[in-house]
């Protein structure tokens, strides 16, 4: 008598000239390990681009853009195989700063340190950059901030959409993370804002700091102006995107605060009292274990505990590099841009008190 357990055999890949990448990564789906799960993250995009009605969250963490993806991002974000970005704010800057030209450049992690911090460069790993460009990137920034309305508070969403517009004015090089999301009204959210560059430039120009080497600098008051982002504005609206999709899947590129703040979106709804089933796609590229306990790593199905996911979900978990996972997937699904231009896209309208979503082709 036949096992149950014994019904899908492995398929060893087969080499050849003239496979594409996402023939390579579905006969993955019959091999094991870590391939045969990143084989599984592409087919639950594919299936998330073939739903009638669905937002799908892309989450950011990592130094991944100076490591080379953001044209990958700005791609996914450009094709609408994405609708909604939250990110660490320091994914924003290193876009920011690409965008006005600054160069991040191959180095190793075996280099000295200390000599590095004698001329003056940041060490990502084996990624290096200049500390004083990124500094003038700093002040770029603030500039932008201080012809705000002091007395306005902002959404993260609403700060880089009005920054990703005046981006895309002065870039260097447009093909941005920021200046696409602007450009396709893809609403972007950095929830830890202020653990990153721009929340430096966000200090200066509350403080009034402009070229001064000892930092003093108030403005004639003597106080700070108070611009600034109103944190708790990110996660209402972030609870009513949740609330108002007809479905919804996620797409986590690493953990952190990124992962936890679109997880929560579905437990907060909850705790409001609207009866969401949870995520009901789920897709994370990470190098984090479930076993130490920690977001960044943890399981799906922990997730579905919490409400977070779906019971139903359809998930893939694959623990690898983001810079070997993504590439690969973004090829793959290049494959099937038809997909992401036939489905119909959420539109966000913030005119609103409560927000609305439309689903348009």
């Amino acid at each position: 008598m036949a096992s149950k357990f014994l019904k899908h055999p492995t398929i060893p890949l087969r080499v050849g000239k003239g496979k594409t990448i996402s023939k390579l990564l579905e006969e993955m789906l019959a091999t094991g390990f870590q391939g045969k799960s990143l084989g599984e993250a592409f087919l639950v995009w594919k299936q998330m681009l073939s739903e009638k009605k669905i937002t799908i969250w892309l989450g950011i963490a990592g130094a991944i853009i100076p490591a080379g993806m953001r044209r990958a991002v700005a791609y996914l974000i450009r094709n609408r195989m994405v609708d909604v970005v939250v990110s660490t704010g320091a994914q924003l800057f290193h876009d920011t700063a690409e965008s006005l030209g600054i160069t991040h450049y191959r180095g190793s992690p075996h280099v000295d340190d200390k000599a590095l911090l004698d001329e003056g460069i940041d060490r990502f790993y084996d990624i290096l950059v200049q500390e004083n460009l990124q500094r003038k990137v700093d002040r770029q920034i603030q500039k932008f901030i201080e012809n705000l309305d002091p007395n306005y508070q902002y959404s993260s969403r609403e700060f880089f959409y009005l920054f990703g517009k005046h981006l895309e004015k002065i870039a260097v090089d447009k093909e941005s993370i920021l200046i696409e999301a602007a450009r396709a009204e893809v609403p972007v959210f950095a929830p830890a804002l202020c653990d990153s560059s721009i929340g430096y430039s966000f200090v200066m120009a509350r403080r009034g700091i402009r070229d001064r080497k000892d930092g003093k600098g108030f403005e004639e008051t003597g106080q700070a102006t108070f611009r600034y982002i109103d944190q708790m504005k990110d996660t209402d609206e972030t609870v009513q995107i949740a609330e108002s999709s007809a479905k919804s899947g996620v797409v986590y590129l690493g953990g952190g605060v990124p992962k936890n703040f679109i997880q929560q979106t579905e437990l907060l709804n909850l705790i409001l009292g609207h009866e969401l089933p949870g995520h009901e796609y789920a897709i994370q590229l990470t190098t984090d274990a479930p076993h130490w306990g920690g977001l960044s790593g943890c399981s799906f199905s922990e997730a579905v505990s919490w409400g977070k996911i779906s019971k139903s979900a359809k998930m893939a978990q694959c623990f690898c590099d983001i810079t070997i996972g993504l590439p690969l997937l973004a090829h793959g699904l290049a494959e099937y841009e038809h997909l992401a231009r036939k489905r119909k896209k959420p539109v966000f309208d913030w005119e609103n008190t409560h927000l609305k979503i439309k689903y348009e082709a």
